[in-house]
């Protein structure tokens, strides 16, 4: 089974159809008079759909168990056809597409099976997912669109050569895994001044995101939020509020964390922990919704 961990939950949904054909207008007519022998049709495969649905997980070996927060299950005659609509929502970590397209093939064995006493030639044509929404597609960057970004290291250790950086280089590997380039990569000391000139000079060259890691903690040379903090002339609080949320489901020291993010003119800032777990984590609870800021930004340009 595939390791979610790492998601966060988001409203996700999905609408599957499934096409059954019968062989004659006759068969929809007993249908739709409530004469079937097995009983109601369209009530009996419905509660079988719903089952299906719920029970997604004990039957397909590598879907996670989630929890069901709406279905709705329907049926419409076309002709010689019965179309079966099944639309499932959850908030979870992993999408309902194999919910839904269970719920509908349920759905449609339960017809057949009602109806061939009285119909030997039914077909079940076509089992396919209609729509599916939420989860970390619907954020991506239009493959034209580029982003200048850079990775500052705030370390007194690591610049001078005493450690090897690796959440610099872990925000950097996470950064690809979305089609990011990193355009700059620096290792600083934890330096207020040293700091605040890294943030202008990077500014002044038209970086879209500058992510800095390290210094987001308690210790007297922990500064880099106390360096940028005041330089931000838009604040997005709720960026590190979820980061923090997002890290303390894992580790209760992630409140300790001061990490601040916002914008200076167009230019996202973002600082990160600098432990390679606190800094991975925070780019999975950030990315790639986080993307989103752009789209609205590019989109304010053109009002």
């Amino acid at each position: 089974m595939v390791d979610i961990t790492h998601k966060s939950n988001t409203l996700r949904k999905a609408v599957a159809t499934a096409k059954l054909k019968v062989s004659s207008l006759q068969t929809i007519e007993t249908v739709l008079a409530g004469k079937v022998p097995k009983g109601d049709v369209f009530e009996f495969s419905r509660a079988a759909g719903l089952f299906a649905v719920k029970k997604t997980s004990d039957v397909i070996p590598d879907c996670h168990p989630l929890p069901v927060e709406y279905t709705a299950i329907t049926h419409e005659i076309e002709g010689m056809y019965i179309i079966i609509r099944v639309e499932v929502h959850t908030i979870y970590k992993t999408g309902v597409e194999v919910e839904a397209m269970h719920g509908a093939s349920v759905t449609a064995l339960t017809i057949y099976d009602m109806l061939k006493p009285i119909d030997k030639g039914i077909e079940i044509e076509n089992i396919r997912l209609e729509h599916k929404s939420g989860g970390k597609s619907q954020y991506q960057l239009a493959d034209q669109e580029q982003l200048k970004c850079g990775v500052i290291v705030c370390s007194d250790s690591i610049s001078k050569g005493e450690k090897q950086d690796r959440s610099g280089k872990a925000i950097v590997r996470k950064l690809a895994s979305y089609q990011l380039e990193t355009n700059h990569y620096d290792v600083i000391a934890d330096d207020f001044k040293q700091i605040q000139q890294k943030v202008a000079d990077l500014v002044e060259q038209d970086f879209d995101l500058l992510i800095f890691t390290g210094g987001t903690g308690l210790s007297p040379r922990d500064v880099t939020p106390d360096a940028i903090a005041p330089l931000l002339e838009r604040e997005i609080p709720g960026l590190m509020e979820n980061v923090r949320k997002y890290g303390q489901e894992r580790m209760p020291y992630a409140m300790l964390s001061r990490g601040v993010a916002g914008f200076i003119r167009a230019t996202l800032i973002i600082t990160l922990p600098g432990s390679v777990s606190g800094a991975e984590e925070s780019m999975d609870a950030l990315f790639p919704a986080v993307l989103h800021v752009f789209k609205i930004q590019k989109g304010a340009g053109h009002d």
